[in-house]
């Protein structure tokens, strides 16, 4: 079985585990498709909320959200608007409990489990139990075998090339200070969490 094949076969075990968590699993070939099953997915008038991601850079939803075209309630965007610092940490809350929360995970084990690694855990409540709507999307090279295999690539990959960027913009780096774990998506909870495997390497 050749390279290729074997990526194939492993984001289709991961599909699987995934639908069985709870997780509705779609699988695209390219960043592009990706971007556009976004948009079919939200409604115009839906707030929207995520967190900093290179992965949604590369697939141009940043820039999406930049051209107001989408017709959606970007509360990021007025969080940043706020000069107030009061009204702005109000707004940062509200961003919390947005209809739609867009992102990506550090690792996507291959029996169906998400992890994100995270420094401040500003975006972990709307992953965890806010947001009505997740939609994250996996490039394939995040895909690992299990949850010690997936701490490795936080710690080996993921961390390293965050605070190179995080050096970069701000001048000062960043550290692995929380982890999220969705091991499954409770249905009671009437929630939509929607993973986009993408068959390119994407993101950190």
């Amino acid at each position: 079985m050749d390279t290729k094949t074997t990526a194939g076969s492993t984001m289709h075990s991961a599909m699987t585990a995934l639908s069985a968590n709870n997780f509705a699993a779609t699988l695209v070939t390219s960043k592009k498709e990706a971007l556009a099953q976004i948009q079919e997915w939200i409604p115009k008038g839906a707030s929207v909320a995520n967190g900093a991601s290179r992965t949604l850079e590369e697939i141009g939803y940043i820039d999406l959200l930049k051209s107001n075209t989408h017709g959606w309630d970007n509360l990021h965007e007025k969080v940043l608007a706020e000069k107030d610092q009061v009204k702005q940490a109000y707004l940062r809350k509200e961003t919390t409990i947005a209809d739609y929360y867009i992102g990506s995970v550090h690792a996507l084990t291959e029996n169906g489990m998400l992890l994100i690694a995270s420094n401040s855990g500003s975006q972990l409540p709307s992953i965890a139990f806010n947001a009505k709507n997740l939609i994250f999307v996996v490039g394939q090279q995040k895909i690992v075998a299990d949850l010690a295999a997936a701490f490795t690539r936080v710690k080996e990959v993921v961390i390293p090339l965050e605070d190179e960027r995080m050096k970069g913009v701000y001048g000062f780096g960043t550290m692995h200070a929380k982890t999220l774990v969705l091991h499954k998506e409770n249905a009671a909870m009437g929630r939509t969490a929607r993973v986009i495997l993408v068959q390119e390497n994407l993101g950190f």
